[in-house]
C-alpha cells in the first residue's frame, strides 16, 4: 500500500471525524443565534488554536486536542479550561431564560440525532456489506484445553442461547451475540444451549476464564475460547511452501483434514501449532477449487526463516468471507439498534458484579482506528456510513448524561435555575464546568492510552516476518495420494 494511500485515508478519517464534531456544534451554533445569545467562538477541537479567523462578531477555530469541539457562549455555564478566557463579560450581557438555555444545549444532540438519519437514510438506500459469518452462531473453532473445550463444545455446534438469552450473531455488534452474552455474563458458570448436527443437545455450563493483562493492557473479559464458523479460502502462500509445492493455489477452500471437515481456517493454524509436540506425518487436505474437489497430502516442514518458526504448511494469509451480500436495514431500525447498544453497554458498565468497566470504553483513538480500518476495505464506505449511525447516535445520548461539562448538564443547570427562578453564581458555574472539564479531558487521554496501546500491539503483531522455506524441504513435504485416504495427525474436536 503506498503513502499517498495512507495519506489519503488519514484525510478521509479527518474529514468524516470533523464532519460529525461539527454537525453537533453547528446545532449549537444555530439554536443560539436563533435565541439571540452572544456566539463568541466556534470550534473544533479543544485547547489553544492553532488557527482561527474572525468572520462578523464570531470567531471560528481549529484547537489543538483533537477530542470533540465547542461553541463558546457567555451567557451560558462557560469552561475556561476548554474554551480560555471570553472577551465578552457576562455580567453585561442581557440574561437568557432558562428555556433559551435548554434549546441551545438540547439542539447540538438533536443535529447529532438528524446526521445519524442521514446517514441511515443512506445506507437504508446503497445498502450495507454482510457475509454469513457476520450472521452466524456456529462455531468454527474450539480451543480443545479451554473451557468451552472441556464442557463438551467442539466445531460445527450452533449456539442457540448464552445464559437463557437467545443469540443470533457471533460478535458483539448487538445484545443477542454470542460474545457479548459471554463477557457480560456474571455467574461462575455459563449456560449454553446449542444444536449438534441438527439436534439440540442437552445445556452445558461452560466456567469462563480471564487472561491475564498487564498494568498498560485493558483488563481482560470474560472468555472460553471460541470463534465463528468462515470457510477456509487460501489468501496467499510462501513460495517453496509445503502447500505451494503440492499445487495448492490462493482461492483454493480448505474443506477437510484427513477426512475430518473443519469449520474455520484456525483449525489448520492450530494443527500446526500442536505439531510441535506430535510426530510429524502427512495431513490429506480435501480442497475445493471451483466446481473440482481432489485431496492433496502435504508434510508441513520448518521454513528457513522466521529462524524460530514452528513446522508449517505455509499458508501465509487466509481470504475474509467473498460471498458479501448487501442488506437495506430501515433507517429507525439502525438507529434503535444503536440505541440499544449504548443502553446495553452502561448496563453492563453498571453493572455491579461484571468485568466491563470504563477501562473498557473507546475514545477518539478507536474511532479514528475504527474509520481508517474501514476506509482500507474495498467497500469500506458503505461500512462507514453505518459505522458513523452508531456513532452520532452515540453522541447524541452521551451528551445528553446530566454532567456539568456535557449538553444534558446545562439542561439540569437550566432546569434548577428556573426552579430557584434566579441563576446559579457565574464564578460558581465556571468552577464547576472547568473542574469537570479537566477530568474529561484527564480521562479521555486516559482512554487514548489503552485505545493507542491496542492499536500500536495490533499492528505490530500484524508485521510478520516473511516466511522462507528451502526449495529442498519443500520439494519432499509433498506426497500425492489416492482419494479417501486418510492419515491421523490431530484430533479436531
Amino acid at each position: 500500500m503506498t503513502i499517498l494511500h495512507y495519506i489519503l485515508i488519514a484525510l478521509e478519517v479527518i474529514l468524516i471525524f470533523n464532519l460529525i464534531i461539527g454537525v453537533h456544534e453547528l446545532g449549537h451554533f444555530l439554536a443560539a443565534r436563533w435565541r439571540g445569545l452572544k456566539v463568541e467562538r466556534f470550534a473544533i477541537w479543544f485547547g489553544k488554536p492553532i488557527w482561527k479567523k474572525k468572520i462578523g462578531d464570531v470567531e471560528y477555530a481549529l484547537g489543538t486536542i483533537p477530542f470533540g469541539g465547542y461553541v463558546s457562549l457567555p451567557q451560558m455555564a462557560t469552561m475556561e479550561a476548554i474554551e480560555g478566557k471570553v472577551e465578552a463579560d457576562a455580567e453585561k450581557l442581557p440574561n437568557v431564560s432558562p428555556l433559551d438555555k435548554i434549546i441551545v444545549a438540547f439542539a447540538g444532540p438533536l443535529f447529532s440525532f438528524l446526521l445519524a438519519l442521514v446517514f441511515a437514510v443512506i445506507v437504508w438506500q446503497v445498502g450495507k456489506p454482510t457475509t454469513e459469518a457476520d450472521n452466524t452462531t456456529t462455531l468454527g473453532w474450539v480451543d480443545p484445553d479451554g473451557p468451552a473445550g472441556h464442557a463438551g463444545l467442539r466445531a460445527g455446534d450452533t449456539v442457540l442461547e448464552v445464559d437463557g438469552n437467545p443469540v443470533h450473531h457471533f460478535s458483539p455488534t448487538s445484545a443477542d451475540s454470542v460474545k457479548w452474552r459471554i463477557v457480560t455474563s456474571t455467574g461462575t458458570n455459563i449456560a449454553i444451549k446449542y444444536t449438534r448436527d441438527g439436534q439440540v443437545m442437552p445445556v452445558v455450563y461452560v466456567i469462563p476464564t480471564n487472561l491475564p493483562s498487564k498494568w498498560y493492557e485493558r483488563k481482560s473479559l470474560r472468555q472460553i475460547f471460541v470463534n465463528y464458523a468462515e470457510k477456509s479460502i487460501i489468501g496467499d502462500l510462501a513460495s517453496n511452501s509445503p502447500a505451494a509445492v503440492a499445487g495448492l493455489k490462493p482461492g483454493d477452500e480448505i474443506l477437510a483434514l484427513d477426512g475430518q471437515k473443519i469449520y474455520s481456517p484456525l483449525a489448520i493454524i492450530f494443527g500446526e501449532d500442536a505439531l510441535t509436540n506430535k510426530p510429524n506425518v502427512p495431513v490429506n487436505f480435501t480442497v475445493k477449487r471451483g466446481s473440482e474437489q481432489f485431496e492433496k497430502s502435504i508434510l508441513a516442514v520448518k521454513p528457513i526463516q522466521p529462524t524460530n518458526a514452528s513446522v508449517s504448511f505455509g499458508i501465509t494469509a487466509w481470504q475474509g468471507e467473498t460471498n458479501v451480500m448487501l442488506v437495506h436495514p430501515q433507517p429507525w431500525d439502525q438507529v434503535k439498534a444503536s440505541a440499544g447498544q449504548i443502553f446495553n453497554t452502561f448496563g453492563a458498565l453498571f453493572s455491579p458484579k461484571g468485568d466491563i468497566g470504563v477501562q473498557q470504553l473507546g475514545g477518539a483513538v478507536m474511532i479514528i482506528r475504527v474509520y481508517s480500518n474501514l476506509f482500507q476495505d474495498e467497500d469500506g464506505w458503505r461500512r462507514v456510513l453505518w459505522f458513523s449511525v452508531i456513532l452520532n447516535v452515540n453522541l447524541a445520548l452521551l451528551n445528553m448524561l446530566p454532567l456539568p461539562v456535557l449538553d444534558g448538564g446545562h439542561i439540569l443547570l437550566s432546569l434548577i435555575e428556573r426552579i430557584r427562578r434566579r441563576p446559579v453564581s457565574a464564578k460558581l458555574l465556571n468552577f464547576i464546568q472547568s473542574g469537570f472539564a479537566a477530568l474529561l479531558i484527564v480521562f479521555m487521554i486516559y482512554i487514548a492510552f489503552f485505545d493507542a496501546g491496542d492499536w500500536f500491539r495490533s499492528a505490530h503483531t500484524g508485521h510478520d516476518v516473511p516466511v522462507v522455506f528451502s526449495n529442498q524441504a519443500a520439494t519432499g513435504a509433498h506426497v500425492d495420494v489416492e482419494p479417501g485416504q486418510t492419515k491421523t495427525l490431530f484430533p479436531l474436536k
